[in-house]
């Protein structure tokens, strides 16, 4: 490439660092390694990377709150993080994606299963920020100035809260969102709303798209993702 991608590793396991730093110069992209929360956040503010991969537990100052400065900074927040977490704390997911982050990858991991990620949020990061008044995907059309959903010709009535949901949801193909990302997204006046109302809702999608739908991946643990593509005729749905 050209103009190789920056991006900042902040991870104090040195083995995992010299693993990823091989895998990235193999992709060729340009890393550098910071190895604390402090100086991983100066190191942010300084050089303004491309891309921020960003572990949880950290000396100094952790990872949730790194990823909160970075995201509340009105000229960082732009700045795509991915945070890496051991497999057991699903919590750190969830709070990880509540504060901002724009992807995860679970300890432990492949280098090539990380910068498969690392590509995907960089390409997301490429799309225009205006959000698009159609959206489709298979069969299916959303047209959301009208609040309308076609498979072909046929429309499929939808409530508001399952409209928007499915608007967020493709709007954000390939990227994880959690249950109270989607709540902004019900219609207040559907009752008392929790975040396991999600899962009603989603089921509710599910039925109404029909059984061969396979768009919507539950993400045990965490909330939903809408499968890019070429990835949604392979995948089966996982339940919580």
């Amino acid at each position: 490439m050209s103009h190789k991608k920056r991006i900042l590793l902040i991870e104090d396991e040195e083995d995992i660092a010299a693993l990823i730093k091989l895998q990235a110069e193999a992709e060729g992209y340009k890393l550098h390694v910071e190895v604390d929360g402090i100086n991983g956040m100066r190191a942010v503010e300084k050089e303004r990377p491309d891309l921020v991969i960003l572990d949880i537990m950290l000396p100094g100052q952790n990872g949730f709150d790194v990823c909160r400065k970075i995201k509340s900074h009105p000229e960082l927040k732009s700045i795509p993080v991915i945070i890496l977490t051991a497999k057991s704390e699903e919590i750190d997911v969830v709070l990880g994606l509540e504060l901002g982050a724009d992807d995860y990858v679970m300890k432990p991991f492949s280098p090539k299963v990380l910068f498969s990620r690392v590509k995907a949020v960089l390409r997301r990061g490429k799309e225009p920020e205006k959000a698009p008044k159609v959206l489709t995907f298979g069969e299916f059309t959303l047209e959301v100035d009208r609040y309308l959903l076609r498979k072909g010709d046929r429309p499929i009535s939808l409530t508001l809260s399952e409209f928007g949901i499915l608007r967020r949801l493709v709007a954000n193909q390939g990227k994880v969102l959690t249950r109270n990302q989607l709540l902004d997204d019900v219609n207040n006046d559907d009752a008392f709303i929790v975040d396991r109302n999600i899962d009603v809702h989603i089921a509710s999608l599910r039925k109404k798209l029909g059984p061969n739908f396979r768009w919507i991946e539950t993400v045990r643990g965490v909330g939903y993702r809408f499968l890019e593509e070429n990835a949604s005729s392979e995948s089966g749905q996982e339940t919580d």
